[in-house]
């Protein structure tokens, strides 16, 4: 294994667009989505949508349908399918939903990629409306964070992440705003790939002070590709060497034990 730990964004990172408003674009619902915008919750107005969609008589299937043709950079799949071949634990971390990530990743070809989803539960009714719920119930506790949605706070995810690894790296890649506070909560030996001229590399470069991590901006997928698979072989080479050494030297090390904020599960992707 290399040793390294890939937190991907999904919307705007490994696809090009928001792959909630692609939907109800898509579907010819945009209207009415900016209107009841103001009214209440992105994740509430998402379920809400779903049942407008499903009155309106559109279907799983026609939502499906609208998934797979999500605009991809034609190097983000090859990227992703080589950091998973050199050995990388991929992850997930998206405030989309379960339904459109996997639709989408199975579309790709790369469902098997990775090693599990966190991001907003969803599922199909007995009625056939795809129903989405918050990552985290905010009708029933406030997750603490004033800087992330009330849905998701993707730091609590990021870490209980670093509380189940020992000496892997991570690598986070994503856009928006919501993948600032992740960022902070990366370390020394840790690297952060934002999108440039996006949010979150907006918000690191009024903030450069607050991140920890070694920060290596990208554009598209050609840029992404490249810079995470350079990052991938250095940590890499670097890991070898320090277990060559470590060979050499006997080292009596005592870990301790991190513990994490009890949290929703992250979605296994089956294999």
């Amino acid at each position: 294994m290399a040793g390294i730990v890939v937190v991907f964004d999904f919307d705007k990172t490994i696809i090009d667009v928001d792959s909630d408003n692609w939907v109800v674009d898509e579907l010819g619902f945009t209207d009415l989505f900016n209107h009841l915008l103001p009214t209440m919750p992105w994740n509430s107005l998402m379920d809400r949508m779903m049942k407008e969609l499903h009155s309106q008589g559109n279907t799983i299937d026609d939502i499906a349908e609208v998934l797979k043709r999500v605009p991809i950079h034609p190097r983000a799949v090859p990227a992703i399918k080589s950091a998973h071949a050199l050995g990388s634990d991929l992850r997930i971390v998206s405030d989309a939903n379960l339904f459109f990530i996997e639709t989408i990743l199975k579309h790709l070809g790369i469902m098997e990629c990775f090693s599990e989803i966190n991001t907003n539960p969803s599922f199909v009714d007995e009625e056939g409306r795809l129903r989405i719920f918050p990552h985290h119930d905010f009708t029933s506790s406030f997750h603490g964070c004033s800087l992330c949605p009330p849905n998701m706070c993707k730091s609590m995810v990021i870490k209980r992440i670093q509380a189940s690894i020992s000496t892997e790296k991570l690598i986070y890649l994503g856009d928006g705003s919501g993948d600032f506070c992740p960022s902070l909560k990366l370390g020394n030996g840790d690297y952060v790939m934002p999108r440039k001229n996006f949010p979150l590399w907006e918000l690191i470069c009024r903030n450069p002070g607050m991140i920890k991590a070694e920060i290596h901006e990208w554009s598209d997928g050609e840029e992404l590709e490249d810079v995470l698979l350079h990052l991938i072989k250095k940590i890499s080479e670097e890991n070898n060497n320090s277990a060559a050494a470590a060979m050499l030297i006997p080292v009596d090390c005592k870990f301790e034990t991190m513990s994490a904020q009890a949290l929703p599960q992250a979605f296994p992707v089956p294999h």
